[in-house]
């Protein structure tokens, strides 16, 4: 036992349990995390070696004589029916039979029916769903005169704490330090704490914040073997983790034929497991989640039913977090159904999985923890304890978090409150750490709705302000730091970036790159491959520079020079048709051997005539070259006039320049005098 494990036991005696001999039966029998636990609270919670030892041996006894594995089914139903009565641990479901009114109980391993006494229905509402772990008493009793089943149940246990103090572990919080508690709280969960740094320990704590807190909405996205779904699976017996993806609106929210409450009714948290296989078969399934997501209740006939399961998604992220930001979003993964603003808009928070290791035997804790249903009931019970206002003594949040914002920033900071403090005793720093993780988490989501749903969500700078100084402080997300697509300081010369639609329909960034040796007057473009509106936009510059370059500069030459133009796609939105005006400036460039203005961008095109085309969606656009990197950007007079669609603090972000032909486009762009 180390310091910790001392004062644990020594606050906690009774109701914690050596993590290590959950993990020795763990591998022997596929059950619950917190089905064992359950057991080993009640034979193994001392602090000898070798009371334990006896307690995980009695544990794995009746585990083999009571647990019910699927291929023991048949010989199970023959000791029940040789010995009279038998005793087993098994899942059980139960659905209410209308012929013959009464309640029929499924019990999963050992494949046989059983009526259910209506007092354990009423008492414990979740069998009713897909079903929950029992130690089930049978009977058997065969009468040829009565049909069904000669399987009787005597006594049903649902496998869970039957009654929990939560002033105790309030009382017993002040004797730990936070990080102490933090440590306990990640033990409680399986892992072990010291293999983890700081930032991934908030990670791992976040994945309990549903657990903790009503209607919030959760995502985590990440590699495989990061342990994402564990949480759901096997820590807590109020949590349900769906598989597969497929569901139905009866099944998640309300059986109309039935009149039967759906899972978001009946567990405090709805976990989806692989989000690229979420599937419903009703087509208004998505727009009932969104409704529920956003207000905790959905309309199902003519009522508007409450409930308060939190939602989490979660599932792999296939390539690099680097590679996935510069070509599309980090809610890619979503199946194409789901891949709506309004829907995402509803997540709480982002956690990001990438920064998880994967998981090792080392990560994995042998100290004491919390039994898991001890701690799901203490996590059940702050349920019901509202600390949304925890953080507004000492700070108020900045002007740009909308009121989905705000609502998902105080969401978080009232789960982390609850899980940390529990007691209420925490200092303005304290606060601080919290507020910022939950202002990122949130920040994530709106980062991605920006490139998903374009200027609708452009207020991304989230910040919080301290009330004793005022000093507003803006929180980042890691991801979006550094990596900008245009880089810092002078390019080559013929180098330059525009902006435009691509042939997907988003805005992307499109680098072109200039190359010239003597030659005969051959234009080469590569990078182009068979779009034919982005092949007509490069020869429409090649004809006007050969037709205008005099008037560009006397020292141009094109009859005795070569030009090699390759077109790279930085953000993998299709080639666009909107990149004549940067192919001539590009070609300038590399002819006069200058380079253009550091961290520029180019907007706009025109047609052969030198007729200048206005930028398509300039607010958009902008905010692309502000992600991109850009500094300075060089826009069509004609576009002059969206200025005002612009929101003023994204036009400050830059140097603006405006231009009115071609040729005024390329001397400003390479600042010419």
């Amino acid at each position: 036992m180390d310091l910790l494990d001392k004062k644990v036991y020594e606050n906690f005696s009774g109701r914690v349990v050596k993590k290590g001999a959950t993990k020795k039966i763990k591998s022997s029998a596929n059950v619950p995390t917190y089905v064992l636990e359950y057991l080993l609270g009640t034979y193994s919670t001392s602090n000898d070696d070798k009371e334990i030892q006896e307690g995980i041996n009695q544990v794995k006894k009746i585990l083999q004589e009571n647990y019910v594995r699927p291929d023991e089914a048949e010989m199970v139903k023959s000791k029940i029916r040789e010995t009279g009565a038998y005793t087993v641990i098994d899942r059980v479901s139960v659905k209410l039979d209308l012929k013959k009114n009464e309640y029929r109980g499924f019990i999963h391993s050992l494949g046989v029916e059983v009526i259910v006494p209506t007092r354990y229905v009423t008492e414990y509402e979740k069998l009713l769903s897909d079903g929950i772990w029992c130690i089930v008493s049978l009977s058997y009793f065969y009468d040829e005169d009565e049909r069904g089943t000669p399987f009787k149940l005597t006594e049903l246990t649902p496998i869970q704490v039957p009654n929990m103090d939560i002033n105790e572990v309030i009382e017993a919080r002040k004797n730990f330090t936070k990080d102490e508690w933090i440590d306990l709280l990640l033990r409680s969960t399986g892992m072990e704490p010291t293999q983890f740094e700081t930032r991934e320990k908030w990670h791992l704590l976040a994945r309990l914040t549903p657990l903790i807190e009503n209607n919030i909405n959760i995502c985590e996205l990440g590699p495989r073997g990061t342990g994402k779904s564990h949480i759901y699976k096997e820590l807590s017996p109020n949590s349900i983790l769906i598989s597969g993806g497929q569901t139905t609106v009866a099944n998640l929210f309300y059986n109309l034929a039935r009149r039967t409450p759906g899972l978001v009714s009946m567990w405090d948290t709805v976990a989806f497991d692989e989000v690229a296989g979420i599937t419903f078969k009703d087509k208004d399934g998505i727009q009932i989640m969104k409704d529920y997501m956003a207000s905790g209740s959905f309309a199902r006939g003519k009522e508007m039913i409450p409930a308060n399961a939190s939602m989490v998604f979660v599932g792999n992220i296939n390539q690099s977090v680097e590679s996935l930001l510069k070509t599309s979003h980090l809610f890619e993964p979503f199946p194409e159904a789901m891949i709506d603003s309004a829907f995402f808009d509803r997540m709480h928070i982002y956690v990001p999985g990438w920064e998880i290791p994967k998981m090792r035997p080392e990560y994995f804790t042998d100290n004491y923890g919390f039994i898991s249903d001890y701690f799901s009931e203490f996590l059940r019970e702050m349920r019901k304890v509202p600390m949304t206002d925890a953080f507004d003594k000492y700070f108020k949040l900045g002007s740009q978090l909308n009121q989905r914002d705000t609502i998902a920033v105080r969401k978080v900071a009232s789960a982390f409150t609850k899980l940390i403090y529990p007691d209420g005793n925490y200092t303005k720093d304290d606060m601080e750490e919290l507020l910022a993780y939950a202002i990122e988490g949130r920040r994530r989501v709106k980062e991605q709705l920006k490139k998903i749903g374009g200027m609708e969500f452009y207020d991304v700078q989230l910040s919080y302000i301290d009330l004793d100084t005022m000093d507003e402080k803006f929180v980042p997300v890691l991801e979006q730091g550094g990596g900008k697509i245009i880089p810092e300081g002078p390019m080559k010369p013929g180098h330059i970036y525009t902006v435009a639609r691509g042939s997907n329909g988003m805005i992307g960034t499109f680098k072109l790159e200039t190359q010239i040796s003597n030659g005969s007057g051959k234009f080469t473009v590569t990078g182009l491959g068979n779009v034919k509106d982005a092949r007509e936009s490069v020869k429409t510059a090649e004809m006007y520079y050969k037709a205008n370059s005099k008037a560009i500069s006397p020292s141009i030459m094109t009859d005795s020079r070569d030009y090699v133009l390759h077109i790279h796609d930085a953000q993998g939105v299709g080639l666009a048709s909107s990149i004549s005006m940067a192919t001539l400036i590009a070609y300038s460039s590399a002819s006069l051997n200058k380079h253009v203005q550091t961290q520029l961008v180019v907007l706009g095109s025109f047609s052969i005539g030198g007729t200048i085309n206005k930028v398509e969606n300039l607010s958009d656009s902008l905010q692309v070259c502000l992600d991109a990197g850009a500094k300075r950007v060089l826009i069509p007079m004609s576009s002059a006039a969206d200025i005002a669609t612009v929101p003023a603090d994204l036009f400050a972000k830059f140097q603006i320049s405006f231009y009115s032909s071609p040729e005024d486009a390329v001397i400003k762009s390479l600042g010419i005098e």
